[in-house]
């Protein structure tokens, strides 16, 4: 590997070059703009990156501007290295251009450098060097310029759909070291149920939370009462205000990710834990009931009986990220996500049987499958070698809450860019990548192609 480790050192300034090539096209997602899947920028970006591969000397594909590869080596069989060029808004608070890739102090600046422009150029310069080195690859190897991961992976399911080939094995730069062999599976549900009753207490809005991922910071609630109706002791968090019969009930949480909603605090579940205790009839005292017994301020889903737990990934998360009423109607968001080692149908049929079940109906469903790949497997050990090798790190892989680009492809893993210690500035105000880490991650990503081909 020390003659690869040179070669790509010797090609720093070219993968300097690369990232800003790619960097400077912005390739937010425009839907339909330009004639394009995701917009001109996106496909822009993308035939960007076929002319470097050209340059390179790698034969190309662009697949409808939905995605597009390069490859090289022969076999019948292929390795996939998994990046994307598309990027989130750059948003406002930067100290350099977020679209001209300014070099400062060691570090490219500009949105993408880390997620995932630079690692895509990363991968490149390495398939390039292993290329110039005249090393024989006995097996393809593909690099994959994904153009919609940020916004859904439709690019990959297009790619699947029309007979893009399915690797044997590879790994998308666009997570972290030492490497992420588990991710929980995901789902989002909405619930709906009818509030109809005219008591002395009703319910006139709710609204709390941001998203379902998110563990919601505020959630309020306007509620009708007795123009003698006085607040008793207030629980820690909830305020009380109003006059005439009109009162906004007010409830203080913790945001986070949820995929750690047991370091936040559930305003939503705060707030019907207080709506609980005051008099509502019918459906509405029914609605309010439930979700203050079933959820209230729980983060595993233990009384929904969806708590799963496995050594690997832990416990079930769960978290109740969007709450709402007209006065008619509530309806929560859910966003909850079981152990890899565990299955769909030992969490979903249960929660959804006990929202049906009080009367409940389901708006809204959607499912991203766990994805874990056992440390025994051949694949985790290559990578976890190479690793290993090239930073004297002896930890494990790890499994995560969160989900990335790796299950949008079979015999995929999340493999880098992102050191343990490491800045993180992905989706962030001035984000960058240092050319350091860049060449660092490109000699790992060489390593791990030949290691993966087995040269």
């Amino acid at each position: 590997m020390v003659k690869l480790d040179d070669k790509i050192e010797a090609m720093q300034d070219e993968l300097v070059s690369a990232v800003q090539r790619l960097v400077r096209i912005k390739s937010v997602e425009d839907i339909g703009g330009g004639g394009k899947p995701y917009g001109k920028g996106v496909a822009d970006c993308l035939a960007e990156a076929l002319k470097m591969c050209g340059e390179m000397g790698f034969p190309t594909v662009n697949m409808d501007d939905q995605c597009g590869w390069c490859e090289y080596g022969e076999g019948d069989e292929m390795i996939a290295v998994l990046g994307h060029l598309d990027v989130v808004p750059e948003g406002e608070g930067w100290n350099y251009p977020p679209y001209e890739a300014v070099v400062s102090d060691g570090r490219i600046y500009g949105r993408g450098t880390i997620d995932d422009k630079g690692p895509v150029a990363a991968s490149l310069i390495a398939l390039k060097a292993i290329k110039d080195s005249g090393i024989r690859l006995n097996k393809r190897v593909r690099i994959i310029f994904g153009c919609n991961e940020e916004t859904g992976a439709a690019d990959m399911k297009y790619y699947l759909a029309n007979g893009g080939e399915i690797p044997v094995m590879g790994f998308t730069p666009d997570g972290e070291y030492p490497l992420i062999n588990g991710e929980k599976g995901i789902i989002n549900e909405t619930y709906e149920k009818d509030i109809s009753d005219n008591g002395e207490y009703a319910i006139l809005h709710i609204d709390g939370g941001v998203a379902g991922n998110v563990t919601p910071r505020y959630a309020e609630a306007l509620i009708k009462a007795p123009k003698d109706f006085i607040p008793g002791n207030l629980p820690e968090k909830i305020t009380v205000s109003g006059k005439d019969g009109n009162w906004l009930i007010a409830a203080e949480g913790v945001a986070v990710h949820a995929q750690h909603p047991e370091k936040g605090e559930n305003a939503i579940g705060r707030l019907f834990l207080y709506l609980d205790t005051l008099p509502f009839e019918g459906s509405t005292k029914e609605a309010v009931s439930f979700i203050a017994g079933k959820i209230g301020m729980e983060t595993h889903g233990e009384r929904l009986g969806c708590d799963l737990y496995d050594e690997i990934s832990g416990h079930t998360s769960f978290n109740m990220g969007v709450c709402s009423s007209d006065g008619k109607a509530i309806s929560v968001k859910l966003n909850y996500r079981y152990p890899v080692t565990h299955e769909y149908e030992e969490c979903q049929p249960l929660v959804e049987k006990a929202f049906t079940g009080n009367g409940w109906e389901q708006k809204a469903h959607q499912h991203k499958p766990k994805l874990y790949i056992s440390e025994e497997e051949e694949l985790v050990k290559s990578l976890m070698r190479v690793y290993r090798e090239y930073t004297g790190d002896t930890s494990g892989p790890k499994s995560i809450g969160g989900g990335t680009y790796a299950k949008a492809i079979p015999n995929i893993l999340a493999y880098g860019p992102i050191f343990p210690g490491d800045e993180v500035v992905e989706h962030m105000p001035n984000e960058y990548v240092s050319i350091d880490r860049l060449v660092e991650n490109a000699k790992i990503i060489a390593a791990a192609i030949t290691e993966l081909v087995g040269v």
